[in-house]
C-alpha cells in the first residue's frame, strides 16, 4: 500500500513525523513554504564567515607566538573554533527537529553534500557550516548559478580545495617559482558541482579552468581578495569558451556559464531524484527536472517543483535507506525531543547520546571521506556493521533521552503514520518493556527507510 501523500511528505522529503498542524503536506504547500522566511536560521542563527573571520585570524597569530606560551595559545585559539562547530551541531539537529517545513532542512543538507568541504584541523572545523550559512541556505530557493558563484568564492572552498595557494604558471609569482598551479578546485567544479563525470570536458578545460581561477584567494584578517601577482595572465578557453578581461568577473561569468549548460542541469536533476526518490529514479521525472532547470535558467524552486509534481515522487514503496543523520534526526522527532533540550545539552552528553553513534553508523557529522560527499545507494548504508550500530542506538539510547517512554504501539503510530505495518505494530505490542519496544520501532525496517 502507498502510504499517504502527507506522510511521503513527512518521510521522503522531510525530516520525520510527526507534523505539526502548520507543516506543508503536499508539493504545492512544500514550494509554497519555500518563498517564505527561512525561520529555522532565524531562531537558531549559526556562525557564517564573518563570525569565524576573527577566530581563524587569532588561530593564524597564535602560530607566531614564540616561547613557552605558544602551545596554549594555539589551543586556546582553536577551543574557540571548536565550540563554534559544536554549536553548528546543535544548531543543525535543533533546526530539523523543530522544522515545520523539513524540505528546507534536507536541501539545505543535500546542497551542503553536494559542496562538501571537510576540515582537515581544529583551526577549520567550523568551516562547512560557515559554508551553509553563507552561501548555500541564502540560495536554497534562488537559481544554482548564484549559488555556485557563492560557493566557489567562499573561503571555506577556497581553503578545502587549496584554491587559495593556486599560482598560474606565468604569474608574477609563479615565473619567481614560489608555488604552482592547483588544480583542485577546477576538477571538482566540473566533475561533481557542475557537468558531472561524463560531462564532456576534457584535461584541458580542468586545466584552463584552474588557470583561470587563479588569483581567488583570501587572508583570516581581510577576507575574500583577489591577487593579481598569482593569476595566469592572458585569456583561458574553457568548454569552447574564451574569457578575457577583468578577472574576478570573468571568473563569475565563467561558472555562471558552466552553471546552465545542459550536461549541468542533467546532473543536478539526477542527483536530486536519486537524494529524495530513488536510487534508480524515473527518467521521465529527471528529464522534466532538467527541462525545468533549463527554461528557468537554474531557477532551483523550479526544479523542485518539477520533482514534486511529478507522480513518481508519490508513488512507490519508500525504498531508500535513510542515511544516520536522518535517521537519528527522525528518531528525535518521534521521540519528541525539543530543540530547546538539544541546545542545552551538556556537550560530553551530546556526543555520547547522537554524535558518536552518527559516526558508529557510518556516518561522522560533517566528515565524509572525500569532496564527493556521502554514497547515496542502499548497500553504503546497510551494512552488517551499520545496521548493528543502528539496532545498539534504537534499544539503547531512547531511555537516555526520555524520563518516560511512550507506548510502542503509539510511538509507532506517531513516528510511521499508516506507514506502520501490522506486523510492527504487533511487535511492539508484545515487547517486554517499554525501551525494548520503542527500540523495536526505531530499528524497523519502516523507520530506517524513507
Amino acid at each position: 500500500m502507498t502510504p499517504a501523500t502527507e506522510t511521503i511528505a513527512a518521510i521522503r522529503f522531510g525530516c520525520g513525523l510527526p507534523l505539526s498542524g502548520k507543516a506543508p503536506r503536499d508539493a504545492k504547500a512544500m514550494i509554497a513554504a519555500l518563498a517564505g522566511p527561512d525561520r529555522m536560521a532565524q531562531a537558531w542563527p549559526l556562525a557564517g564567515q564573518e563570525a569565524l573571520a576573527p577566530l581563524q585570524f587569532a588561530a593564524a597569530e597564535a602560530k607566531k607566538v614564540r616561547g613557552a606560551g605558544r602551545e596554549k595559545a594555539i589551543n586556546d585559539a582553536r577551543a574557540q573554533i571548536v565550540a563554534v562547530s559544536e554549536q553548528a551541531v546543535r544548531g543543525t539537529l535543533a533546526r530539523a527537529v523543530a522544522a515545520e517545513d523539513g524540505f528546507r532542512e534536507r536541501l539545505a543538507a543535500f546542497w551542503a553534500d553536494h559542496f562538501t568541504v571537510i576540515a582537515a584541523n581544529l583551526s577549520e572545523a567550523a568551516i562547512p557550516q560557515a559554508l551553509i550559512e553563507d552561501a548555500i541556505r541564502p540560495h536554497l530557493a534562488g537559481h544554482f548559478p548564484d549559488m555556485l558563484i557563492a560557493v566557489s568564492l567562499h573561503p571555506s572552498m577556497l581553503t578545502y580545495l587549496d584554491q587559495a595557494v593556486s599560482v598560474g604558471p606565468n604569474s608574477q609569482r609563479g615565473q619567481r617559482k614560489e608555488a604552482g598551479l592547483n588544480e583542485n578546485l577546477a576538477r571538482e567544479l566540473l566533475e561533481l558541482h557542475t557537468l558531472g563525470v561524463g560531462g564532456g570536458y576534457a584535461q584541458a578545460d580542468v586545466r584552463e579552468l584552474a588557470e583561470l581561477l587563479t588569483g581567488l584567494t583570501w587572508d583570516p584578517r581581510r577576507g575574500f581578495e583577489y591577487d593579481k601577482r598569482r593569476a595566469e595572465p592572458g585569456a583561458e578557453t574553457v568548454l569552447g569558451v574564451t574569457y578575457t578581461g577583468e578577472k574576478v568577473a570573468t571568473i563569475r561569468q565563467a561558472l555562471s556559464d558552466i552553471a546552465l549548460r545542459p550536461e549541468t542541469a542533467a546532473h543536478l536533476a539526477r542527483k536530486l531524484a536519486v537524494h529524495f526518490v530513488a536510487d534508480q529514479p524515473d527518467p521521465a521525472m529527471v528529464e522534466a527536472m532538467a527541462g525545468a532547470y533549463t527554461a528557468s535558467g537554474g531557477n532551483l524552486v523550479q526544479v523542485y517543483a518539477a520533482m514534486l509534481d511529478h507522480p513518481a515522487a508519490w508513488t512507490g514503496p519508500l525504498t531508500k535507506a535513510r542515511q544516520p543523520l536522518d535517521l537519528t534526526i527522525a528518531a528525535l522527532r518521534a521521540l519528541g525531543v525539543t530543540a530547546d533540550q538539544i541546545m542545552s545539552m551538556p556537550a560530553g552528553r551530546l556526543r555520547k547520546l547522537v554524535v558518536g553513534h552518527l559516526a558508529a553508523m557510518g556516518q561522522p557529522f560533517r566528515r565524509p571521506r572525500g569532496p564527493d560527499g556521502w554514497a547515496e545507494e542502499e548497500e553504503a548504508w546497510i551494512t552488517p556493521s551499520g545496521l548493528a550500530a543502528r539496532v545498539t542506538w534504537a534499544m539503547t539510547v531512547p531511555q537516555q533521552l526520555l524520563r518516560e517512554l511512550p507506548d510502542p504501539v503509539e510511538f509507532a503510530r506517531r513516528a510511521l503514520g499508516d506507514r506502520a505495518s501490522e506486523a510492527l505494530l504487533w511487535a511492539a505490542a508484545r515487547a517486554e518493556k517499554r525501551s525494548e519496544g520503542v527500540g523495536i520501532v526505531l530499528a524497523s525496517a519502516e523507520f530506517n527507510r524513507r
